[in-house]
């Protein structure tokens, strides 16, 4: 059977290279989560890169906890992480062993699946919200802690990332990171498909108040 050039994965070298280089570059790509009651499709519109030691940003900046040990590891791999007590995010872990460097998945069309990624979210109002900000990316994906470190370059998987169709570069658009403080508030290390409707609002940080 000949696969379609859309259709081919993306190897473990296409992850082995530095961040802020693949960032871009996986938008318009297709991530496919495959789940037991069937595969999930869902073109990546928006991502955000997070450059280890060198980014105040970065989980990993103050190096390796039991959390963050996937993203030390070799690349292609997830990184999931749960925050505000709620919610799930979904990274692919980049560059080279020992560099822990993420792109976090911030938002992407649903071009397959999309009955079981409303089953996954019935709150969602129409199709383009689905997947638009990071937690519910996770959540119309079923993404949990249990696919931390999941192998997304091995065939057979719970994911595979698959060449797609990248955007124009000209449509590539790139800014601030959403919810970012600090010294890393100022990277604009976020990129997204100009015009796209999946695309998230961006929202500066916003300090959390102590009761």
């Amino acid at each position: 059977m000949i696969t379609a050039p859309e259709r081919a994965p993306l190897d473990r070298a296409f992850f082995d290279r530095p961040v802020l280089e693949i960032a871009p570059d996986l938008l318009g790509r297709v991530l496919v989560r495959t789940t037991d009651d069937g595969p999930i499709d869902l073109r990546l519109t928006e991502v955000e890169a997070y450059d280890g030691p060198n980014d105040p940003g970065s989980h990993a900046y103050r190096g390796r906890t039991d959390r963050n040990a996937v993203m030390f590891g070799p690349p292609g791999h997830t990184y999931v992480y749960f925050t505000y007590g709620m919610w799930h995010c979904l990274n692919l872990v980049c560059g080279p062993v020992g560099k822990a460097a993420g792109i976090l998945l911030r938002a992407g069309h649903v071009t397959a699946g999309a009955d079981l990624a409303r089953r996954h979210r019935p709150t969602s109002r129409k199709d383009t919200d689905l997947a638009q900000g990071p937690a519910r990316l996770a959540t119309a994906l079923s993404v949990d802690r249990a696919l931390n470190g999941a192998d997304a370059c091995a065939p057979g998987g719970p994911f595979r990332i698959l060449t797609g169709t990248p955007p124009d570069p000209a449509a590539v658009r790139t800014g601030p990171r959403t919810g970012v403080g600090g010294a890393g508030a100022a990277h604009p290390w976020r990129y997204w498909i100009d015009g796209d409707p999946t695309v998230s609002p961006y929202r500066a940080h916003a300090p959390r108040k102590r009761r």
